[in-house]
């Protein structure tokens, strides 16, 4: 029996493991079971070309729960290991750099991710166990089995032991603290969290499956059972398979698969596969999202080489995109390191990039080849898109052979032909093409029907992020503007050269702004005389275009709040046709009583038209509504 101290210049390495990593003690399975992954795909690769003798066949990993003995053991057919190369690969590799590590991370080195960092996979083991044990025989070498074992303090012992077949057991003998991990459900747990997709079957226990019943069975007969392994992992999901491969029918099952609870399918999905200038692979599905800014985020799952790392992967993957869900797996990722770290590596950066083009690709692919259908679900993905186009301006300038401008009559333009079907009529005096749009149609439908009259055509355009992304718009167009139909009088919408002349004299226009502004308790309300066609309605409430978009950027994040407008209270303008009779009425009325009934109730019934009037106003308007039919 050989004994000897682990190569490491400090002793305090195994309490800075548990210490420092310890709310994450859950990855040592991961770890472990990572490096049983490895050792049997090293042991394929070497039976491929021949280096060894010993047959591949089917090989799996191994779980086993000791509850009374206190042991969790992980056990491979893999390729196992010499004396000399557990002495290399365990004790002195393993803590290569525990220095450098130790003066480097022990301020923070919960936040830096330091497993795997420096070799370090193997001893996490020893955040939930007080002893670990190895045994282990070559699968490349005619040597004997060894028995390795450690106790958390820099000492081992390592001595030959009998084992016939190749490949490694590790025994942890868990710690008082961590006896969770002796429970089945628990570990389980884990290896469906952490190794659903392993690419080397995980025999965790046994399970009964129903045997199919003969041809001749009774009616009545109960089918036979059969012990069988429980393999809890999928070794070849759909992303690892080439498009090709697959159907429609594979990537719905697959998605279920991941998410066992979500039983309505996915619009669509973007299998990715790049294999330079890194490798990356992965399926992203389109889930029906609506208008919904808050969905769930934190639904992609990142993988490397089919070992689940996390599901936070904002910073990897585009932040518009983390509303989708599916998977993405890549090498080039590290499997321990923290956000941040990932946030700045360069590689990170470009399969960000990668993931964002090959998005709007397919986007752009699925508007070519089914436009009509790619219509149907344009309410259920516009939100991502819109989004997109706001956040990342290269998928901005994507999106334009794509992106859709719904009417509220229910057609579908993109930019380029909206601005070729409207510009004749929608150009203003200055040559500006003003874009009308509605964000509530039932609410303004007063206002739409005023510019279709015109022959104006009006955009739906509901998302909350629309004022932002309109103000993008705007700067990246020349002579181009938004604004809402509800805005200001269909004429002051789209200015034109000529003007409609008033039927009242500038005395009498002064006389009727007096008496408005005086009749009109609610001050907020800025009056403005307009000749307009006397078939418009009398009294109109507009909101101006600046003043409601800063507004309505400041509640949905940024835009108002630097223009000091985020507290500042709604301004109306009343907008008052000096060519509607009800007007000349108004200004004529001899009695005051009646001309302040008349106003009030104009103003109410525009209010009305804007969903302003509510609460007890609302009553008193009901009442004398009532009383006037009377």
């Amino acid at each position: 029996m050989a004994k000897g101290k682990i190569n490491v210049a400090v002793e305090n390495i195994f309490p800075l493991i548990k210490k420092f990593l310890y709310s994450d003690h859950e990855i040592f399975l991961r770890e472990l079971i990572s490096n049983a992954t490895d050792a049997t795909l090293k042991l394929k690769y070497l039976a491929n070309i021949g280096e060894t003798s010993v047959e591949y066949g089917n090989p799996f990993i191994e779980i086993k729960i000791d509850e009374e003995g206190k042991k969790l053991h992980i056990i491979d057919q893999g390729i196992g290991m010499t004396e000399e190369e557990v002495r290399k690969y365990i004790n002195d590799i393993a803590f290569s750099g525990a220095e450098e590590f130790l003066d480097k991370y022990k301020e923070d080195g919960k936040d830096s991710g330091i497993i795997g960092h420096f070799g370090l996979g193997f001893y996490s083991a020893f955040m939930v166990a007080k002893k670990v044990e190895i045994i282990t025989k070559s699968a490349i070498h005619d040597a004997p089995a060894v028995h390795w074992e450690c106790d958390g303090s820099p000492e081992f012992t390592l001595t030959e032991t009998d084992k016939n077949e190749h490949g490694s057991e590790i025994i942890l003998h868990i710690a008082d603290d961590s006896e969770e991990f002796l429970k089945k459900p628990r570990v389980e747990e884990l290896l469906v969290k952490y190794n659903k997709f392993m690419p080397i079957p995980i025999k965790f226990g046994t399970k009964e499956e129903e045997l199919p019943l003969p041809e001749d069975a009774a009616e009545d007969a109960e089918p036979e059972t059969k012990t069988v392994d429980n393999i809890i992992n999928n070794p070849n999901p759909a992303w690892t398979k080439q498009p090709t491969e697959l159907e429609e029918k594979d990537y719905n099952s697959f998605y279920r698969e991941l998410y066992p609870m979500q039983f309505e399918e996915p619009l669509f999905h973007i299998h990715l596969n790049v294999d330079y200038p890194f490798n990356l692979t992965g399926i992203l599905y389109f889930p029906r999202l609506n208008q919904d800014l808050n969905v769930q985020k934190d639904r992609i799952q990142l993988y490397q080489n089919q070992v689940f790392v996390t599901d936070n992967v904002e910073g990897i993957v585009p932040e518009f995109l983390t509303m989708l869900r599916g998977v993405i797996d890549s090498p080039d990722i590290p499997l321990n390191v923290s956000r941040s770290y990932l946030q700045a590596d360069g590689a990170v950066k470009k399969i960000s990039s990668y993931i964002t083009r090959k998005v709007a690709d397919k986007l752009n692919q699925l508007f070519n080849d089914d436009r009509a259908d790619f219509e149907k679900k344009w309410n259920d993905i516009k939100i991502v898109i819109e989004y997109g186009m706001l956040s990342e301006d290269k998928f901005f300038d994507k999106a334009q052979k794509f992106a859709l401008y719904p009417t509220v009559d229910g057609s579908f333009y993109t930019f380029g032909e909206l601005e070729e079907k409207i510009k004749e009529k929608q150009t203003d005096k200055d040559g500006k093409l003003i874009v009308l749009y509605a964000s509530e149609q039932d609410k303004q439908h007063q206002y739409i029907e005023a510019a279709k009259e015109k022959g104006y055509e009006v955009v739906l355009l509901d998302s909350p992020i629309v004022p932002h992304l309109i103000q993008k718009f705007e700067t990246s167009k020349e002579n181009v503007s938004f604004v809402r139909v509800d805005g200001d009088h269909v004429d002051n919408l789209i200015k034109k050269e000529e003007e409609q002349i008033s039927k009242l004299s500038d005395e009498e226009k002064e006389t009727l702004k007096k008496t408005l502004e005086e009749t009109i308790s609610d001050k907020s309300y800025n009056v403005q005389l307009q000749a307009m066609d006397s078939g418009s309605a009398p009294f109109i409430i507009t909101q101006p275009e600046f003043m409601r978009r800063m507004k309505e950027m400041q509640q949905t994040g940024g835009g108002g709040g630097m223009f000091g407008m985020g507290n500042m209270p709604d301004m109306h303008n009343l907008v008052v046709n000096t060519n509607h009779e009800l007007v000349s009425e108004i200004l004529n009325t001899k009695t005051k009583k009646k001309q302040e009934r008349l106003i009030t109730q104009s103003l109410d019934l525009a209010r009305l038209s804007q969903g302003l009037l509510k609460g007890a106003e609302l009553t008193d308007f009901v009442k004398r509504s009532y009383a006037m039919i009377k």
